[in-house]
């Protein structure tokens, strides 16, 4: 296969079509250009190359030269076979430099604009166009800066403001009230307070870098990212405030389903863990890689069965086990509170213990082992299929956040404690959001009778695997074994009842 100008490329993450050239220029695809041949009869160009281990051919060495390298973000991939949805970048130096380049596949590093050889006559990065950056309705918004488009999103209709700012107007100007009230944030001489949110949830409502903001709300790079942080330590300050621990009563998505209730009265939510990609630096990455390979933070969250979060762990790393995080949570100062007599579900990453319980191991669970038609056996099976539509909980609220924060899905180049910061903070304003409007179309999204077709066809964040061992060694809490006992005992008492209850209904059907 030989690279032409009419060579169509695939972008194997939703968010690097943000990054893919903006009115025919170049000027973000920088660092390393490299090619591989892939094996004769092996693979084809749809394949994921991985670039960590394969050193540039003598044929790319000059371009090398020329494109300063830098940490990766994203990876992207040629094919002559894939729909056109962009072309080879068309400025005449960097297609002059691929065509007729012998390839397999070309993979291209792309990270922030650092190659100023690619930014000759960019009249149009004066101009503040950057189409593929933004959303597509803000086109026609470049020509205006950063005040009189927040002025014209806010007066416009509210489905407008959720789209860009991932929120409705009324709960959008609440939540500058209460940073303003609480003496957070304050207006300056240039940017007031509604700007200054606006630039944040822009940022990690659109996945976008420093860069393209700035070129829309027309300030410097620094004026962006300090009131980034500005307002990312606001949010944090008062986080804790929307973090409210499981209330006494019977949670009504339990009392309401005949199939949960009385069964699961004491339960209050859910419990599991989900990898966040982080960007660390170079000796620093073996304690992030997770068991597939990946840079990741391990964060855990609890949840109640209406999408809130009750508390939200992030920073370990991605290598740390979930066992071992939930012993951290359990730990910890500021620790996940457990009500006396109650307890979480959580799934077979985690042992069945006080305050926690599990599904039964060697039994089939989710609903792939379960297929339509299937009839139950025991009441082991049918505990364990109860307990996943219960639990299902944690998959929708982790769809509903990255959905409304998809900075969530990729590794952002921020400082490794800044990348924490943002989790608990998205989090945190998942459920200001939640409690606010609870009729939010992001959340009608994830409502139990559509969250499965919606899972189904976005880029999910990787949840580890349920595996059917579990390591307590990880489990440094100390438990009686007639503690262990006990909560053995409060799962086969709730199948038991629940199968009688199930054959007693059958036969009269």
């Amino acid at each position: 296969m030989i690279v032409s100008s009419s060579t169509l490329f695939h972008v194997n993450t939703l968010w690097v079509k943000r990054y893919a050239t903006a009115k025919g220029k170049t000027d973000n695809i920088i660092a390393s250009v490299w090619t591989t041949s892939l094996p004769s009869g092996g693979g084809d160009s749809g394949q994921t190359l991985h670039s960590a281990n394969l050193p540039p051919p003598p044929l790319l060495r000059p371009l090398l030269l020329l494109l300063p390298l830098s940490s990766r973000d994203y990876f992207l991939q040629f094919s002559s076979n894939e729909s056109p949805s962009a072309k080879l970048p068309s400025n005449p130096r960097f297609s002059q430099l691929l065509t007729g380049l012998p390839f397999t596949g070309v993979l291209l590093c792309f990270d922030r604009i650092v190659a100023s050889f690619l930014m000759e006559n960019s009249d149009d990065e004066k101009d503040g166009i950057y189409g593929n950056f933004m959303p597509k309705e803000l086109g026609h918004n470049l020509a205006l800066n950063g005040t009189k488009f927040v002025d014209e999103v806010l007066h416009g209709q509210s489905e407008r403001c959720l789209e860009n700012f991932r929120m409705d107007k009324p709960v959008f100007y609440k939540l500058c009230d209460i940073l303003q009230g609480k003496g957070l944030l304050r207006h300056t001489n240039r940017i007031k307070i509604e700007e200054q949110l606006a630039i944040f949830l822009f940022i990690i409502g659109h996945n976008l870098r420093t860069r393209a903001v700035q070129e829309l709300f027309r300030y410097s790079g620094e004026t962006i990212s300090r009131h980034f942080n500005n307002v990312l330590n606001a949010i944090m300050a008062i986080s804790l405030e929307f973090f409210q621990p499981p209330g006494s009563d019977v949670p009504p998505e339990i009392l309401q389903d005949p199939r949960f209730y009385p069964y699961f009265k004491d339960c209050v939510g859910a419990v599991d863990g989900i990898h966040v990609p982080v960007m660390v630096g170079v000796d620093e990455q073996g304690p992030f890689r997770n068991k597939n390979g990946l840079l990741s933070q391990n964060v855990l969250a609890a949840c109640s069965f209406d999408l809130k979060f009750h508390y939200v762990l992030a920073g370990w790393e991605g290598s740390a086990s979930d066992l071992r995080v939930l012993n951290s949570a359990l730990t910890r100062r500021n620790k996940l509170q457990v009500p006396e007599g109650r307890y979480y579900l959580v799934d077979n990453k985690y042992a069945n213990m006080p305050g926690f319980i599990a599904p039964y191991l060697g039994v089939p669970y989710n609903s792939d082992e379960f297929p339509s038609g299937y009839h139950l056996q025991d009441a082991k099976e049918l505990f364990n299929q109860r307990h996943f539509l219960l639990r299902n909980a944690t998959d929708r609220i982790f769809g509903a956040l990255k959905e409304r924060f998809p900075i969530l899905m990729s590794a952002p180049p921020y400082p490794l404690q800044t990348q924490v910061k943002l989790v608990v903070a998205a989090c945190a304003l998942h459920n200001y959001i939640r409690r606010e409007n609870p009729d939010d179309m992001l959340f009608k999204m994830y409502e139990p009778e559509t969250a499965l077709q919606i899972q189904e066809s976005l880029a999910p964040l990787e949840v580890e695997q349920a595996i059917m061992h579990v390591d307590n060694h990880d489990l440094e809490i100390a438990f009686e074994a007639e503690h262990q006992d006990h909560s053995s005992q409060i799962r086969d008492s709730i199948a038991t009842e629940m199968w009688e209850d199930y054959i007693r209904d059958l036969a009269a059907m």
